[in-house]
């Protein structure tokens, strides 16, 4: 797989979306903190010291996580409507951004389409995502997210024609078997759903979700590569929260679904899920901008372990050793995809 150059900083990241130069694993909740993998001069800053970059990831990482964790603990409101409140949220954040960038509002006549596809699957990913950490563990459906760069690195080998190596098939392999063994079908695994904190159904829709999420983020990914450096990034923000809050009103519309939250803590928790977001979206970008995003992607593995913590302490759900094994199948292959890239990138 051959570098996803993404461009775009402003916009909040999920777990699961690939930060290294090769669009390696390890970033998923949305396509925004890969974007910043594009920012200008970011191989050329040097970290002031050492592993500062890294400690940023590793912060970036909480603060996505406990954004996650805000999304899994709202009640009374739709995984869509959070998505909308969240797409609200960045709004505010940049249409100042693009007034001082002074770049416009509607883009380059020969990407608007491809920045309304961005668009329109970024804001689905969001959704997806948010629904399957109301509707599954929040551990697993951290862990699923982050196929994302396997179905990057086929989608560019498609569209692109990037080149798809023997590794990539087996990190491929290495996924796909941790997701199998966190979805449990009944066809391999027989009817057995312990440790699930919800009935199969419930579970298999959540998989479903996070896979989609998974899928969309990757699309979003390529859609970038596509566009390269030749759109402000904050202007790729810009579609993405606006048709993500037309999609989103759509949607509840026809769902019948919108309603103010009635639970004062729910208000609380949807503007932390905006301000964790913003802050982890912060500190990825400045981390990518000191340090080398191999590293980066490494250390961003630790949305899964955040996941895993977060669920046991205030969940009360200890994970099962499928999930474990599943995460561990997820992680390793997210882990080479990312040593391969850094070592092939320091050549």
């Amino acid at each position: 797989m051959r570098p996803q150059d993404s461009t775009g900083v402003a916009e909040l990241q999920e777990p699961g979306l690939p930060l290294t130069d090769d669009a390696p694993p390890g970033a998923t909740e949305e396509p925004a903190a890969a974007e910043a993998a594009g920012a200008p001069d970011r191989a050329k800053k040097k970290a002031p010291c050492p592993g500062l970059g890294l400690f940023y990831t590793l912060l970036s990482a909480f603060l996505f996580s406990v954004g996650s964790l805000f999304v899994k603990k709202v009640q009374d409101v739709h995984a869509v409507e959070i998505s909308a409140f969240r797409c609200v949220f960045q709004m505010l954040v940049v249409i100042p951004c693009l007034i001082y960038r002074k770049t416009g509002f509607i883009g380059p006549k020969g990407q608007r389409i491809f920045l309304i596809l961005r668009g329109v699957l970024g804001s689905t990913a969001m959704m997806l995502i948010y629904y399957a950490y109301q509707t599954m563990s929040l551990a697993d459906a951290t862990v699923i997210t982050f196929s994302s760069p396997v179905f990057t690195s086929i989608f560019a080998w498609i569209c692109l024609k990037e080149k798809y190596s023997p590794w990539d098939a087996l990190f491929t392999v290495f996924t796909i078997t941790g997701v199998i063994l966190i979805v449990r079908p009944p066809f391999l695994f027989g009817s057995d759903t312990s440790g699930m904190e919800e009935s199969y159904s419930g579970h298999l829709k959540g998989t479903f979700a996070a896979i989609g999420s998974a899928v969309f983020a990757a699309s979003t990914l390529v859609i970038l590569r596509k566009m390269g450096k030749s759109v402000d990034y904050f202007l790729s923000i810009w579609y993405y929260v606006v048709l993500g809050l037309v999609e989103s009103v759509i949607i509840l519309s026809v769902l019948g679904e919108w309603s103010l939250p009635y639970c004062g803590l729910d208000r609380l928790f949807l503007i932390f899920i905006g301000l964790f977001g913003l802050g982890g979206q912060i500190f990825i970008t400045k981390a990518l901008q000191i340090e080398k995003a191999g590293p980066v992607a490494i250390m961003k593995t630790m949305d899964v372990v955040f996941a895993f913590i977060f669920q046991i302490i205030f969940f009360n759900n200890v994970p099962t050793w499928w999930t474990v094994g599943g995460a561990l199948c997820v992680v390793a292959s997210n882990v080479g995809a990312a040593i391969r890239k850094w070592y092939q990138s320091s050549k």
